[in-house]
């Protein structure tokens, strides 16, 4: 039986700030992601919409996709 290893997560906000980039360019980024790209949505007691959150792995999956998102926005201008 396969345990999920994952013991932290990074929210949105974090993840952005540590980037250099706004919340919403991240979010616009991870909606093709999925949980198997370390994407997960956290709920707290009082929170129905809930919080997006990144492992590790869906760390660098925003990385890549932010590296082709500044390729593809550079070779327009």
């Amino acid at each position: 039986m396969q345990r999920n290893k994952v013991h932290h997560v990074h929210t949105i906000d974090r993840v952005a700030r540590d980037l250099g980039v706004s919340e919403e360019l991240i979010q616009d980024l991870a909606l093709g992601l999925e949980p198997e790209d370390g994407v997960i949505w956290v709920y707290g007691a009082n929170d129905d919409d809930g919080i997006l959150a990144f492992t590790d792995e869906g760390i660098e999956e925003v990385e890549l996709l932010l590296e082709e998102y500044h390729r593809v926005s550079a070779s327009k201008t």
